[in-house]
């Protein structure tokens, strides 16, 4: 089965469509260029800015002219992660889509129905022509994932509605009235080389095959942190062993807890057989440690490795893997305003080589309280500070605040028991979302977020149930409908 024979048979049409087009962030060129043609072809009105976003019109129903403006908005861009041993190329090759069972896959890559799913149900929105509605503005943004570039750029005027349905929310069932902010803290680390000792025995020692996942949806679920865990074997490694360290990296984007991370270095000849017995043990202990939060077939491998040229000089070596072992990790705080939600997290997300003179590690904080993302953001930079680092802060996003008294919120949750016979849950999110930069931006602006259940976006393993992808439509046209 492909996913064109899936129902609701236009939104997946669309989809399917979208998958074509390479878009991850900061490489949108062929996708702006595609919704244009896209919505010329089927002679929509459309417009851009100057950072890319597009906005797309429908006039409102006969009868309905008087309704609101409803703004459906999602942003252009995804998550470009791929398994290791997948031959695949971001900015030119077409996702693989996998119908399996009740889901949607792609092959050994992220999928992109975050937020692909926004950009298909808004196109399929301007297509039908059996809904009722009011007008309609189609908002699709550039670079969310990174910097929220296409939020914080739109222009004035671009679009008119006061009421906004986001469309990047990853479960069903759930109406979204509130989200973190966020900022990625960059720590460039300088350091010197020496010669790498002849009498050592070097290693590659590598963490692969974690879950990885949303570092705002999914920080809380216990998962490893590969960046790190090998930390933890290097730091251990290095009191027992002595290291001499050759080159360590990790992680890519910043939202994305990483998967992988691998470091080369050596051990003195006479230390290497207590070595690869620790690494054994190693080896067992997260194991265990993480059974009931990771990957089954996860792995941790010390296999040896050629003597490098040179290697990072010793007092800069032992400073850099002390120092991202105790990098604060994980969840920070828990909220008190809102029971079960994360308030404050900070993810190791990536730290890789420069050049000969240069690393990198950068981390990703969010919180639903400004100040409390700006102190764990501080923490840091004191901790990178103290072994010479320059450290800047890059992407700040404000939070948005929860509007429980929202009207059209009330008009979503009437739907929902309506169509499902249930209650929806009312949240507010760890993840950023960027409805706050709207808020900010257009004071007034009533805006609620939901969508389809997807399942470990940004790593390779992210999936889209299909019944909730009919759901998820069904809600829409009915929201549509009653705000007509």
């Amino acid at each position: 089965m492909k996913i064109t024979d899936l129902k609701p048979t236009l939104l997946w049409q669309c989809f399917d469509e979208i998958t074509r087009v390479p878009r991850p962030t900061h490489h949108l060129d062929k996708m702006k260029a595609f919704l244009v043609g896209w919505a010329e072809k089927h002679n929509i009105p459309v417009k851009t800015d100057a950072v890319g976003n597009v906005v797309m019109t429908k006039p409102a129903t006969p009868g309905h002219e008087n309704a609101p403006t409803i703004v459906l908005q999602g942003h252009q861009d995804m998550v470009a992660e791929k398994n290791n041993d997948v031959e695949f190329d971001f900015l030119n090759d077409p996702i693989q889509t996998i119908v399996d069972g009740d889901w949607v896959r792609a092959n050994g890559t992220t999928l992109g129905a975050d937020n692909g799913m926004a950009c298909a149900a808004g196109m399929a929105v301007l297509l039908d022509k059996d809904l009722v509605h009011g007008p309609i503005e189609v908002l699709l943004t550039v670079d969310e994932e990174q910097g929220l570039i296409g939020a914080n750029g739109l222009e004035p005027g671009m679009i008119t509605g006061k009421i906004l349905l986001n469309l990047d929310s990853e479960e069903h069932g759930q109406l979204v009235i509130g989200c973190a902010g966020s900022q990625a803290t960059l720590c460039h680390f300088p350091y010197t080389t020496a010669d790498a000792p002849s009498d050592y025995k070097y290693y590659s020692a590598t963490i692969k095959g974690l879950k990885g996942g949303h570092s705002g949806m999914e920080i809380h679920l216990g998962r490893a942190n590969a960046n790190q865990q090998l930390a933890r074997f290097l730091w251990e490694s290095q009191k027992q062993f002595g290291l001499a360290l050759s080159d360590v990296a990790g992680g890519g984007l910043p939202n994305a807890i990483p998967r992988e991370a691998t470091a080369v270095f050596g051990v003195p000849a006479d230390k290497a057989a207590e070595l690869e017995a620790y690494a054994a043990q190693f080896s067992d202990t997260i194991h265990s440690e993480f059974r009931l939060a990771e990957n089954e077939d996860f792995t941790f491998t010390l296999v040896p490795a050629e003597s490098p040229a040179n290697v990072i000089s010793e007092p800069e070596a032992y400073a850099l893997i002390a120092t991202l072992f105790a990098t604060p990790n994980g969840v920070q705080g828990m909220s008190l305003a809102v029971p079960g939600l994360v308030e404050t997290s900070s993810n190791l997300a990536s730290v890789r080589k420069v050049n000969d003179e240069e690393i990198l590690i950068t981390t990703h904080q969010r919180s639903s309280v400004d100040s409390r993302r700006d102190e764990i953001s501080d923490r840091i930079k004191a901790l990178y500070e103290n072994i010479g680092c320059f450290v800047e802060f890059n992407d700040p996003s404000v939070g948005w605040a929860p509007n429980p008294d929202s009207k059209v919120l009330k008009v979503a949750e009437e739907s929902f028991k309506t169509l499902f016979g249930s209650e929806p849950r009312v949240e507010a999110l760890h993840a950023g979302l960027e409805c706050g930069i709207f808020l900010d931006k257009m004071p007034g602006m009533d805006m609620i977020s939901f969508g389809p259940t997807l399942k470990d976006i940004h790593s390779p393993g992210e999936k889209a149930n299909i019944p909730s992808v009919q759901q998820f439509w069904d809600m829409l046209v009915d929201i549509l409908r009653r705000l007509a």
